[in-house]
């Protein structure tokens, strides 16, 4: 998928060296198309340019240079990822109460992106900046190892067909990439309401060598020692479920 003309691609994100973009992965994403607002268009054309940035990394054996996340924000805090933040109700929410952390939100809906845009725009925030594409191309070519404060991870699509599981986000090669891209001490966070992924999600990160489970990510005393917050918003698609009877299932680890 190439970027539009009209936004950036990561290569002219400061800290990145990328040649031409190419096809996005089939893995872990699902691509949809709809229309933004004219309001979301406006928004979006006068602040994507400085917030956000198309992921293209290249076809060959030349890799793009990681993101300097410092001359992006312009300070030297924390930083976070969250791999497909939607329309950005958990990043904003979370993104307000943590103004000391940076947080690099990973989506591949423009819709949702125009959202978080609007949404950041809304509350004048500071510490965002949005990256449209694969969130496991994120982590391969932009993120230098140990360089996270945290990764989270909110409901990723669960590919319930059998034949799919394949492309699910959270299986042992993502966690093994995750755990190296988390400083020591550093925290992966994630959520699902599906009972399957969720056994996968706790096999795979239990079974990295490299991450340490929280025993109880709900209990309120257990997050005091982290270094970015647990505390999670409940988001309407969240809402839905829990009235629809799915359990909620709630994962940290934290890089040993």
């Amino acid at each position: 998928m190439h970027a539009p003309r009209d936004v950036e691609t990561a290569s002219d994100v400061p800290g990145v060296d990328t040649p031409a973009p190419r096809r996005f992965r089939n893995f872990s994403v699902r691509y949809r198309h709809s229309a933004l607002s004219a309001g979301q268009r406006q928004t979006w054309e006068r602040l994507w340019p400085g917030l956000g940035a198309d992921v293209a990394p290249p076809d060959g054996p030349d890799r793009p240079q990681p993101l300097d996340p410092q001359r992006w924000f312009g300070r030297d805090v924390p930083l976070v990822l969250e791999i497909g933040c939607g329309a950005g109700t958990s990043t904003v929410a979370m993104a307000l109460a943590e103004p000391n952390l940076d947080v690099m939100a990973v989506e591949v809906y423009e819709r949702g992106l125009a959202q978080l845009l609007c949404a950041i725009d809304r509350e004048q925030l500071s510490n965002i900046r949005l990256l449209r594409g694969d969130g496991l191309d994120v982590l391969e070519y932009l993120i230098a190892p140990a360089s996270l404060t945290g990764v989270r991870v909110f409901f990723p699509d669960p590919w319930p067909k059998a034949r799919h599981h394949k492309r699910r986000l959270l299986q042992p090669a993502t966690m093994a990439l995750i755990a190296d891209r988390l400083r020591p001490g550093g925290v992966l966070h994630a959520a699902t309401d599906h009972a399957d992924y969720a056994v996968q999600i706790a096999e795979s990160g239990d079974g990295e060598p490299a991450l340490r489970r929280v025993s109880d990510p709900t209990d309120p005393s257990l997050g005091a020692g982290l270094p970015i917050s647990i505390a999670r918003p409940t988001t309407k698609y969240e809402a839905k479920g829990r009235n629809a009877g799915s359990a909620i299932n709630e994962f940290v680890w934290v890089r040993v």
